[in-house]
């Protein structure tokens, strides 16, 4: 069981446009997040509307910190291009697995590695410093308000 933290939001309207920070965003059932990139339609690799494995991207803020750590390299939320940064969440650890930020309940779909895309517009050695911990993509189940500050826990079922 675990209790962990959002941290930071971000989303862009289209696939290659720098993220933008938000304070809160309405996660929409079957879709993502309002007005980023797949829930509109509009990421880099998508083919029409938005597929669980497009809706949403954490990543964890312990990944930035190893990362800094173990390859000398400063990478900000923004930077990874995923639109959730959390703290104290085991996100390798929730593929398949439901779970849920305040009122949102999402699904761990796979993890979600850094690819040569990201390095191109971000810069060299990015692709290293997250493999294996850049993160996961997950689906809105439930949808509602994200706000930064919200609790991060395994669904009241789970905690039981």
């Amino acid at each position: 069981m675990f209790t962990g933290k959002l941290l930071a939001i971000g989303i862009t309207p289209t696939g290659s446009q720098p993220m933008e920070a938000r304070q809160q965003v309405a996660a929409i059932t079957g879709q993502g997040l309002e007005g980023d990139r797949y829930a509109t339609g509009q990421g880099t690799f998508q083919k029409g509307p938005a597929q669980p494995l497009e809706q949403v991207t954490l990543i964890e803020q312990e990944a930035l910190q190893a990362a800094a750590r173990d390859y000398s390299i400063t990478i900000t939320h923004l930077d990874t291009r995923r639109n959730l940064l959390t703290e104290n969440v085991p996100l390798n650890h929730l593929v398949g697995k439901a779970f849920c930020i305040g009122e949102v309940i999402l699904c761990g779909i796979e993890l979600c590695e850094p690819c040569g895309h990201l390095e191109n517009l971000t810069y060299p050695q990015i692709k290293q410093s997250l493999l294996h911990r850049g993160g996961l993509r997950a689906e809105v189940v439930q949808g509602g308000q994200l706000q930064v500050g919200d609790v991060i826990r395994p669904p009241a079922a789970e905690q039981a």
